[in-house]
């Protein structure tokens, strides 16, 4: 136990000379957590629109006026032709543009179908959805009320009738944000980054100094070498995601709903397999270098992008989410969100857990064997 009290301590020393890797675990959580929070955000409120109105009636002028009146958009031009519409999408100074043709108040006043062109930009397909339900609730309630005033004008009575009303109760996400979604796995990003892409790059930094190969010929023994390698990187990983933890309860009012304690429990678990990840990494590379791109493209890369980490993986093909199964970050997230979010418990997230363990105890002991033959 002192020769890993030792080893731990020289690791801390070094890593208090090295300004880089006190940025990375230490600045960097907080950027990435203002950056995700602030800027990584999906949600549409504020369409930019542009109005081209060849009737020139009262009643294209009462469409244009429910779609000003709309928070969702904002009225940036009152076009003058179709030349303009078409210049104002090109060049990206609207998302979408309602054409009212000629005639369409006379349409509606002989009680027929009154054409209407919407025009969306669908270079962001989930933008341009978004975009496109809030035009078509707009013209669905200025359609209806035209109807409405209809009826009552004729002095048509309608007999009430029985009908179904969906009343929306929204949980989890009340004012149905990206920022609830994108947050707490930063939490999963940022223990990623420390344990794995730090770990590999400390031992292999031992190796381009010269200093790994005095520690071979002490007599300190492997096992002992990898835990007073790995166990600083553990408590770095811990401080970080409190620090995100905090920033996130404090900038963002993202509360943790759930019990802290498990989901430093399930942190550990998650670290497990990204600190044998990380000693894997330091056993293929030779350089500083190449760790940081074999842990950056071949492993962190693919993480993020098959973990649920920006995109819902019930999105994505069958083949990619078979893929998935064999992602830790995958299992982590889920616990995350889940405690974060939902303030679920180990009852329902024992399967995850399990999961999580089994992988990390199989990666950490392969990665270590691996790691003490070339000791050897």
């Amino acid at each position: 136990m002192k020769t890993i009290l030792t080893i731990i301590k020289k690791e801390m020393f070094q890593f208090r000379r090295d300004p880089k890797m006190l940025a990375i675990t230490f600045v960097a959580p907080v950027l990435q957590l203002l950056v995700l929070g602030f800027a990584a955000n999906l949600d549409v409120d504020n369409v930019k629109l542009i109005m081209l109105d060849y009737d020139k009636s009262s009643l294209s002028r009462e469409l244009t006026e429910k779609f000003t009146g709309c928070n969702n958009f904002e009225l940036v031009s009152q076009a003058q032709d179709y030349n303009d519409v078409v210049e104002h999408i090109d060049k990206g100074k609207a998302l979408l543009a309602v054409v009212i043709p000629r005639g369409f108040e006379t349409a509606i006043e002989s009680r027929r179908t009154a054409p209407l062109q919407v025009i969306l930009n669908a270079s962001d397909g989930n933008t341009a959805s978004i975009a496109g339900g809030y035009a078509a609730g707009v013209i669905g309630g200025f359609s209806k009320n035209i109807a409405a005033e209809y009826l009552d004008k004729s002095g048509i009575k309608i007999k009430p009738f029985g009908s179904i009303t969906a009343v929306p109760r929204i949980w989890y996400n009340p004012y149905v944000k990206t920022r609830y979604f994108m947050v707490p796995a930063i939490v999963g990003l940022i223990l990623s980054i420390v344990t794995l892409l730090l770990t590999s790059l400390a031992i292999v930094k031992e190796k381009e100094i010269g200093t790994f190969e005095q520690l071979i010929v002490t007599p300190i023994k492997p096992l002992q070498l990898i835990l007073g390698k790995l166990l600083p990187f553990v408590l770095f990983a811990f401080i970080s995601a409190i620090i995100v933890l905090t920033g996130m309860r404090f900038i963002f009012d993202i509360p943790v709903r759930g019990s802290i304690i498990f989901l430093f429990v399930s942190s550990f678990l998650y670290v497990l397999s990204t600190l044998g990840l990380g000693l894997f990494i330091s056993t293929v590379s030779r350089t500083q270098q190449q760790a940081m791109l074999i842990a950056v493209f071949a492993v962190m890369m693919p993480m993020v992008f098959l973990s649920g980490f920006a995109f819902p993986l019930e999105n994505m093909p069958d083949i990619i989410r078979a893929i998935s199964v064999i992602i830790p970050l995958k299992y982590f997230l889920i616990i995350l969100r889940g405690i974060i979010l939902k303030g679920l418990g180990m009852a329902e997230l024992w399967k995850e857990s399990l999961i999580l363990l089994v992988m990390g105890v199989s990666i950490l002991l392969l990665s270590s064997m691996r790691f003490r033959k070339r000791l050897e």
